[in-house]
């Protein structure tokens, strides 16, 4: 009940807003466009703290708080802000400018790939440790691998091809302006692989948005989901892509698999 009040008052609030009445500063406000469609699910706050209001402009009523690396629920969008969902059943509004998409990661078993023949010459996804790695995808490496030493694990090997395959999805991301597991382009990580012939039994993929290789790390470190994957003992081989992005800097794709 006390949820139905709630988001009742909010929505009333919104409402109103575009009803319109006689004062120029609403009747500008109505005009503000509201969307259900592309939006994330889920928003990550970058600010401090960040007032949730009741309606899309700071002198609306505070209705809440939210704080720095808090992830909360999107309903929609009004204009530049956003329609949140917080934890105690609030509903309100808070500025765009202070929220970024949230996007958890994935993690999935994959089933057993058939058999193919061994190919004479090599084919992609045969484990390839060989090649140029990038300086900054080596340190990456470098970090993850202490990370599962100091738990026991093994140390993961850079697989060239599924480097590769890393860094087409790193630099789609930054072409198509999107930031998601899932790509316009090539589907799942999972999918992805299989399109470009990599055999695995186990596969994940972490993403980070970050300006160095330590502050990506380190964000995904924080994160637990990120960091199962960092120290999940099925995999044994990684790809890394790194592409610029004039969004966060840097776009960073670690895929795992294990074979």
């Amino acid at each position: 009940m006390k949820r139905a009040l709630t988001c009742l008052v909010i929505l009333t609030l919104l409402c109103a807003i575009f009803v319109g009445s006689a004062s120029p500063t609403i009747a500008a406000i109505a005009k503000t466009p509201f969307s259900r469609t592309n939006i994330p699910a889920q928003l990550k706050v970058t600010a401090a703290g960040l007032n949730v209001r009741s309606g899309p402009a700071t002198y609306f009523t505070k209705v809440g708080v939210v704080y720095k690396n808090q992830i909360v629920d999107c309903i929609g969008k009004l204009g530049d802000w956003y329609i949140i969902h917080l934890n105690n059943d609030v509903v309100g509004v808070a500025s765009g400018k202070y929220l970024q998409p949230y996007y958890p990661p994935t993690s999935q078993p994959a089933p057993q790939p058939t058999p193919q023949p061994a190919p004479e010459t090599p084919a992609p996804g045969t484990g390839d440790t060989t090649g140029q790695i990038d300086p900054e995808a080596q340190k990456m490496l470098e970090l993850i691998n202490a990370e599962r030493a100091k738990v026991g694990a093994q140390p993961l090997k850079m697989d060239m091809e599924v480097l590769k395959v890393a860094e087409l999805k790193a630099q789609d991301m930054v072409n198509k302006g999107y930031f998601s597991h899932q790509s316009p382009t090539y589907g799942s990580p999972f999918d992805m692989l299989k399109q470009f012939g990599i055999s695995y039994k186990s596969a994940g993929e972490n993403l980070a948005g970050n300006s160095t290789v330590e502050k990506a790390h380190t964000a995904l470190m924080n994160s637990e989901g990120h960091r199962k994957n960092i120290l999940n003992t099925s995999y044994n081989y990684i790809g890394i892509g790194i592409v610029d992005s004039p969004k966060y800097g840097k776009i960073y794709v670690q895929m795992f698999i294990g074979k």
